[in-house]
Order: C-alpha cells, then structure tokens, then sequence
C-alpha cells in the first residue's frame, strides 16, 4: 500500500476510533499490537496487515469498505487539507508530477 493509501486508512481509522470514544491503547490492546505501532498506522507512517485489519475492524464494530471510504462525503474544504496534508509527505519530483496532471487536468 502506498505512503498515500496508508494516511487516508489510518486517518480513517484514527476518525472512526475516536467517536467510538476508544483510546489508541484500548484499540491497540484489543488487536493485539502496540499502542505506538497503532500510532504510526494512523499517522501512515506503517502498513498494516489484512488479519490486523480485520481485528480492527472487529473491534470499530465496522465493515471493511467503510475505512476506505474517505472521499464520498468530504466538502471541498476537507479535500484540499487532505491534499495538503499528502503533498507534505511527497518529495519534490513526487510534488511536480502531481502538479503536471493538475495542469493537464484544468486545460482539458
């Protein structure tokens, strides 16, 4: 999964965690991993695997589909701190091929 994938998984999972009201050790105690493994997923900084994802979802009382769907009810505002927020992780020729579709994008 790429560094962009994993930000939005575990921005998602951070969002539905905390309005369950659980605390990161709680979840992470739960699944059965570190608090600070848990951390770095939500940040995306670590990957997670597809037996932890499931005991994630077990524990958010969540389908699976549901942490992947991070942009269907997002307002413009959200989108562009998101964006933001990817750009940041990107190196600079990561940054300028994104520009280039941008601009291929507003001229077709």
């Amino acid at each position: 999964m790429d560094v962009n994938k994993n930000i939005l998984l575990g921005k998602k999972i951070k969002e539905i965690r905390k309005s369950r009201g659980l605390t990161q050790d709680y979840l992470a105690e739960e699944v059965g991993i570190d608090a600070k493994h848990l951390s770095r997923i939500e940040c995306g900084k670590n990957s997670l695997s597809l037996n932890l994802l499931y005991k994630i979802c077990d524990v958010l009382n969540v389908e699976p589909c549901v942490l992947f769907d991070n942009l269907a009810l997002k307002n413009k505002a959200e989108l562009i701190k998101d964006i933001n927020n990817i750009l940041e992780q990107l190196s600079e020729d990561q940054i300028r091929n994104f520009y280039r579709i941008l601009i291929n994008m507003s001229l077709g």
